[in-house]
């Protein structure tokens, strides 16, 4: 097991790679097929892992362009990881950009941006991130997580049915379990979203804990959050 660094001592480590596979690939922990050029983290002893199950589905892609903005985020998000695609022409790993958390991403550009600026941006990433959703999915699985959990903060059901449906993710929302709308898969994708944000879980793994340590030590924090969101 990993010694627990106090939260004081909490540090960012090095961002963690991300890579966009040219083969047809398979979740080594949930047994997820991802498909041809799936976004997936490769870990010591465990393989190639989704970003479900590297517990980066939370995080928002920007790509390589604009250097102040990527610094800003880079800087501004406790969790990151840069993605990373290999070119056959040059043989070898290219970066593409960043994952980074959305708060940190809308900081960036509010930093580096006029105002309606801004909004352009954000509108544009607004528009990319519903092309890519099942809205239909999105609604049934919003409902499903309000009537589980009726004490959830206003629109959070929402975000949770976003999160599990996003194309590179690979969370539980492209499985039949969750697309039937199975309590189980419906009480994962609520834990997850608790984990990453009500708790300082994101701090943790990015400070190098080990994931289940990292569990572990907000598991209470977790729990408690749940029984109050069922409690409505």
């Amino acid at each position: 097991m990993s010694s627990k660094p106090s939260k004081s001592r909490i540090k960012k480590s090095e961002d963690i790679k991300v890579f966009i596979s040219h083969r047809d690939s398979k979740c080594d922990e949930c047994g997820e097929e991802l498909g041809r050029k799936a976004w997936i983290t490769l870990r010591e002893g465990k393989g190639a892992l989704c970003l479900a199950c590297s517990e980066l589905e939370q995080l928002v892609f920007l790509p390589t362009g604009d250097a102040a903005l990527t610094r800003r985020a880079r800087k501004h998000s406790v969790l990151s990881a840069v993605v990373l695609k290999f070119s056959k022409a040059r043989r070898r790993y290219e970066r593409q950009g960043l994952l980074v958390e959305e708060n940190a991403l809308d900081k960036a550009e509010s930093e580096c941006l006029a105002d309606a600026e801004a909004r352009e941006r954000r509108a544009d990433r607004q528009r990319e991130r519903q092309a890519e959703l099942d809205r239909n999915f999105v609604e049934e699985f919003s409902k499903r997580v309000r009537v589980l959990f009726p004490a959830c903060p206003a629109k959070r059901e929402v975000q949770i049915a976003e999160y599990a449906c996003r194309k590179y993710s690979g969370r539980i929302g492209r499985s039949a379990a969750a697309k039937d709308f199975d309590e189980t898969a419906v009480l994962l994708a609520v834990v997850a979203h608790i984990r990453h944000r009500e708790t300082n879980y994101d701090e943790l793994l990015a400070a190098e804990w080990d994931r289940s340590d990292a569990r572990s030590q907000v598991r209470g924090q977790v729990d408690e959050i749940l029984r109050g969101w069922q409690s409505g």
